[in-house]
This record gives structure tokens, C-alpha cells and sequence, in this order.
């Protein structure tokens, strides 16, 4: 239901507040009221009335917060035991609600006491929820504000607990404490929430002087070792504090075992869609999306068939200057020939400048000598079972170094970092051009240089959107590997880091690559990519009793014993029956392109919590480079082998 400024996305009668300390209630201690979920104002406010107040929900007003706490009533005898969190009938606190009152219905004159009840309160000021034990006549909430005080029990006599808990995951993150299962701690529901949560971890020591250096090197071992305190920060985060410690959370109940961390699933997936892939794009398909002026027609078309079933190798050499952004999609063959030789000249310049510096020069350039040190060393070494880098007398070890080097003349900032030589050896060896090189590999880092900033902030951001991911996909999973503190996914680094290089085949590697570079069906698709993965090893994983060595042990072994296309269907799969879920938190919905980010809140609490997800079932048990080219041409190379097959 909807009014000027606001809309009522939950309503739910049959909701009684209980005003008397004793167990059990007569019929005067009893108030009935309305529940209501209404969005006002860009807020979001919970809003209970007495059912004379309630009246009709297009009718209802929302005042200012009352500064005093105070309401027409305030001089009334109000009801002096406060439950706390123990007696399970859960009477009214003596602490009065101090959120926004509601004002009465147009027309209405409220009488006490019944009327001074009335309450609303936006969700951004809850703390946590309690909810009844289960077993009881009927269900009941009690809510705790940011100020520390509770609000008034909330019974559902008509059931609806469950009901409104799953409309408020639409706002909130809700996780059940690990000190007490029935009360749920409230965060901001927005993906940066872990991100945040990330800050407040110590991933690299604050006196390292040479943590630059190191990550420079080696960013893969450097940052590996930091992720591992993730999963003991989002356990500790919520663990109980030592006897004596100030805390407003309440004691656990002496009956009820402490149960590990867990989210409420309140996101139920539908059934998982099948998925089939299609054939290659062929030449003579490109062809026909080709104009009489060579300008690409039908754009949108072509890239769907990309990435239902990628490219045959032949063509990959002109798709993929397309795919990476060197080539313009709207252009005509004219402006491509004008734009490859403008380009041409501009790389030319910039290696000039690498080329030009003598060797006196360079022992005073020690950013400049760090890098040709450390681009020679990984040349030397990067996929040289290629034939295409195998021998000293190929040509592609030389036009590696040389584009690598260039690329620190064109991007100052970032300079060279380990990995990326594995991110152009794919592209050179598709392309077989210097300069075309060079920019589809600009274009590719444009996607993923990220991943190189010393910072590791957007490492940090991917590794908690796929905890995020993985968690409303399979919690199950997600609980096997915290428990075996892996569940900070540190082991999926590398993946993301060099998008998978190194865990597929070379040939598949070309393939994966071109159908995540045609942005469909949404972005992130790499993500969902190592969530295939992590699905197609469940059983695997949660049978075998692993711990986190062996954990980490079998996700390295399965280095070249993916199916590439066995992977993409799943993801896809993933994909679809994430975007079917009508209920899919906001967060979630931001990482697959489905909602815009969501307006930031006020600083995230030291501990973020993984969103809403549903419940599955376990398992059933059963060196040295070549000579540089020179800087006044640029060098062709005719591929060896048309097939993509070449050796990895």
C-alpha cells in the first residue's frame, strides 16, 4: 500500500503487547495491534499501533523523534518488571521505547494507557532481535536499540514472526550470536559491509619496512599468510568477552548448548536451471554481423554468442581487440586503420623512453632497475612449456619483457607486479602482434588492476563478495570451511588475482577469458566462476574430513583438471537461479549487477556478518630473455598453429 512518501511493504495483525509481569496473562493486560513495515523518506521504519490506532495503514503519520522519550501518557503508572531476556512470556520492559512515537490516526483521539504504546523506530537504530524459545503458545520479538534500550516484547498470537523477519533481511543483515542462538545482532545490509569489517583487520604488519617490497615481489605469498586471520576475525568478532568485561549483550541461557556461527536462512533459492552452451562463434557468424562499412552490426547479439560459446581459435585474433576495448564496436574500418596507427605511434613513444635510458642512467633508477629485474625474472619463467615462449630463440620471451617494460612507462602508478606477465602471455600469444598487444593488454588491466594495488583493497573486496555469494548458495559449505578455519577463502587468491591462469589449461584459459570479457550476464561472473568450482568439489571437501592444510592441498591439486566448459555452464546455472530468487538481499543483488550500491550508512560495527542465506543438504557419504626488437616497427608474428591446442 503506498501514500505520498511512503509505502507499506509488510502488515501483519494479530500482534499483542503484554503489560503484566505475571505468566499468565488476563484479557485487560493484553494491547492488539498492527505490525507495519513502511519505507518513508528514504528510511525504512517498523511501526506498531493498537488496533484503534491502526486504523487505515494510508492514514498513518510519523513525527520526529521525541527528544524527551516522553509521550501524553508519561504521568501513568507503567508497569514495573523488567523481563530482560529471561522470562519467556516477555513482558513490556520498564524502559521505555525511546525510538519515534507515532502519532495518532487522523481523527483519533488515543486513550491511555493503551495509546501510549503506539511505537515506530527505523530499522538503522535496532541492535539485535530476540525471539522467543521455540515450544511456547505463541512466538514473540523483542527489540533492542542502538541506545541500549528495549522495545516493547512484541507477541504474535496469529503467527508472523518468521514473516517479518524475512522482510526485514530485504534491510538488514541478520546473524544469530554465537554466545546465544535465539538473538539476532543487526548490521547495515550493503556490500561493502565486510569490506569495512576488513579495515579493521591487521593483514600486514604496521612495522614491516620492507611490506612493500615483499608485496611488490610477491604478491601472492605476501598476502596469502594475512587472509588466513579472516575467518578467526569474524569468529572472534562475536566470540563471548572474558568474565568481567563490559557488555550489553545478554547471557546465554544455562539449557541451550552454544551453537557455532550462523546466519538465519531466510533466502530460499528455487530450483537450480539446467544450462547447455553453445557452439563456437565462427568466422563466417562474425561475418555476418559485419556492414558494408565494416562496422559491426547486431553488437549485442554477437556478444550473447560469445559468451554462450566463445570463439574459434581463428578468430579470436580480431574478436579479442573488440572484446578488450582497443577496437570500438560502433567504429568503421576506416577509423579502426586510423585508430591502430595513432596507437601505433604512441606505444612506440612510450618504449622509447624505457629504451633510451643507458645503463649509468638506470643504476641511478632504482624504481626503473627494480622492475626490468623483476620482469626478466618472471619472463623468464612464464609458461615457457608453451612453444609459443619455449626456446630462447622464440621471439615471444622478448616481446613480453618489452610490452611489460613499455606498460610501466604507461601506467606510473602501478608499475610492474608479479602476475602480470600471465596475463599478457595469453593475449600475446592470441594476437601475435606488439603493439595490438600492448593495448588489449591495457584493456584487460583496466578490468583487473585492482588486483595489483599494494593496498589489496579490491583482493579484500572480491574475497568477501564471494564469501557473500558462496554463502547464500551453499551456508552448508560455508560452515564445513570456517570450521576448518578456511573460511576466509584464501585459497581462491590466486584465482582471482590472475583470473584463473594457472588452474586451467592454456587452451581453456583462452576460452574462459573471452567469455568473462563480454560482461554477461552480468558483472562478477568471475566470481560465480570459482563458486562452480568450490560446488563441483563440495561433496569432496565436506566428506573427506579435511583440514585446512589438506583443504588447501586439494584446491592446488586440482591445477589443470578443470573443465572449462563443465565450470561455465555451472556458473551460469549459479547465476540464473540466484537472479530467479525474489527475495535476494540488497547486497547480493549489487555484486550481479541486479541494483544500483546502496547509499552509504553511518561506520559499519567492528563486525560485519554474511548475509541471509538458505539451508542445503550435506553431502551423502560415500633464464634469460632475447634481444629487444627495435622501436621502429612493430613486429608481426605468424602463429605455428592455427589450433588453440598448443602445449600449456
Amino acid at each position: 500500500m503506498e501514500g505520498a512518501g511512503y509505502r507499506v511493504v509488510f502488515e501483519k495483525g494479530g500482534v499483542y503487547l503484554h503489560t503484566s509481569a505475571k505468566k499468565y496473562q488476563d484479557r485487560d493486560s493484553l494491547i492488539a495491534g498492527v505490525i507495519r513495515v513502511v519505507e518513508k523518506d528514504n528510511d525504512v521504519l517498523l511501526h506498531w499501533a493498537p488496533v484503534e490506532e491502526a486504523g487505515d495503514s494510508t492514514q498513518i503519520l510519523f513525527s520526529k523523534k521525541d527528544s524527551s522519550g516522553g509521550d501524553s501518557c508519561a504521568s501513568e503508572e507503567e508497569p514495573t518488571f523488567d523481563p530482560g531476556y529471561d522470562p519467556d512470556w516477555a513482558v513490556i520492559s520498564t524502559v521505555r521505547p525511546q525510538p519515534r512515537h507515532s502519532e495518532p490516526t487522523r481523527g483519533a483521539e488515543p486513550s491511555c494507557p493503551q495509546g501510549s504504546w503506539a511505537f515506530s523506530v527505523s530499522l538503522g537504530e535496532l541492535k539485535s532481535i530476540r525471539r522467543s524459545k521455540p515450544g511456547l503458545s505463541w512466538a514473540y520479538l523483542v527489540l533492542v536499540t542502538q541506545a541500549g534500550g528495549s522495545l516493547p516484547a512484541l507477541h504474535f498470537h496469529r503467527g508472523g514472526t518468521r514473516a517479518l523477519l524475512r522482510v526485514l533481511s530485504r534491510y538488514l543483515l541478520l546473524a544469530s550470536s554465537p554466545q546465544d542462538s535465539r538473538l539476532y545482532l543487526v548490521f547495515p545490509h550493503d556490500s561493502s559491509a565486510l569490506s569495512n569489517s576488513f579495515h579493521h583487520l591487521q593483514l600486514f604488519d604496521q612495522d614491516s619496512s620492507n611490506v612493500v617490497s615483499r608485496f611488490l615481489q610477491d604478491p601472492y605469498s605476501t598476502t596469502f599468510s594475512s587472509f588466513s586471520r579472516v575467518t578467526n576475525f569474524f569468529r572472534g568478532a562475536l566470540q563471548p568477552q572474558p568474565e568481567g568485561a563490559a557488555s550489553d549483550l545478554p547471557p546465554p541461557p544455562d539449557d541451550e548448548p552454544e551453537p557455532g556461527f550462523e546466519v538465519i536462512s531466510c533466502v530460499e533459492l528455487g530450483p537450480r536451471p539446467t544450462v547447455e552452451r553453445g557452439p563456437p562463434v565462427t568466422e563466417e557468424e562474425w561475418a555476418r554481423h559485419v556492414g558494408p562499412e565494416g562496422r559491426l552490426q547486431q553488437v549485442p547479439e554477437l556478444k550473447n554468442r560469445i559468451f554462450s560459446g566463445g570463439l574459434s581459435p581463428s578468430l579470436r585474433r580480431e574478436a579479442w581487440k573488440f572484446l578488450l576495448g582497443y577496437l570500438s564496436w560502433e567504429g568503421t574500418a576506416e577509423e579502426h586503420k586510423a585508430h591502430i596507427r595513432k596507437k601505433t605511434d604512441e606505444y612506440f613513444r612510450m618504449k622509447l623512453q624505457w629504451k633510451s635510458v643507458s645503463p649509468e642512467q638506470e643504476r641511478r633508477n632504482s624504481l626503473l632497475h627494480g622492475y626490468r629485474s623483476l620482469i626478466e625474472r618472471d619472463v623468464s619463467r612464464t609458461d615457457r612449456t608453451n612453444k609459443f615462449y619455449e626456446g630462447p630463440e622464440k621471439p615471444g620471451l622478448g616481446l613480453l619483457n618489452d610490452i611489460l617494460l613499455t606498460y610501466c612507462m604507461y601506467h606510473f602508478d602501478l608499475g610492474y607486479v608479479q602476475g602480470m606477465s600471465d596475463l599478457l602471455s595469453p593475449i600475446l600469444y592470441v594476437i601475435q602482434n606488439e603493439v595490438d598487444a600492448f593495448w588489449c593488454f591495457c584493456g584487460f588491466m583496466e578490468l583487473v588492476q585492482g588486483n595489483f594495488e599494494e593496498s589489496q583493497e579490491t583482493m579484500k573486496r572480491q574475497l568477501g563478495r564471494l564469501l557473500l555469494l558462496l554463502r547464500v548458495l551453499d551456508p552448508l559449505l560455508c560452515d564445513f570451511l570456517d570450521s576448518q578455519d578456511s573460511g576466509s577463502l584464501c585459497f581462491c587468491f590466486r584465482w582471482l588475482l590472475i583470473w584463473f591462469k594457472r588452474e586451467f589449461p592454456f587452451p581453456d584459459v583462452l576460452r574462459l577469458w573471452e567469455v568473462l570479457w563480454t560482461g554477461l550476464p552480468g558483472p562478477n561472473l568471475h566470481l560465480l566462476v570459482a563458486c562452480a568450482i568450490l560446488d563441483m568439489e563440495r561433496d569432496t571437501l565436506m566428506l573427506s574430513g579435511f583440514g585446512s592444510n589438506e583443504i588447501l592441498k586439494h584446491i592446488n591439486e586440482l591445477t589443470m583438471k578443470l573443465s572449462v566448459e563443465d565450470v561455465l555452464t555451472r556458473a551460469e546455472a549459479l547465476h540464473r537461479q540466484l537472479t530467479a530468487c525474489p527475495e535476494l538481499p540488497h547486497n547480493v543483488q549489487e555484486i550481479l549487477g541486479l541494483a544500483p550500491p546502496a547509499e552509504p550508512h553511518s561506520p559499519s560495527p567492528t563486525a560485519s556478518p554474511l548475509p541471509l542465506s538458505p539451508t542445503r543438504a550435506p553431502p551423502t557419504p560415500p633464464p634469460s630473455t632475447d634481444t629487444a626488437p627495435q622501436a621502429d616497427s612493430s613486429l608481426e608474428i605468424l602463429p605455428e598453429e592455427e589450433d588453440e591446442g598448443a602445449d600449456s
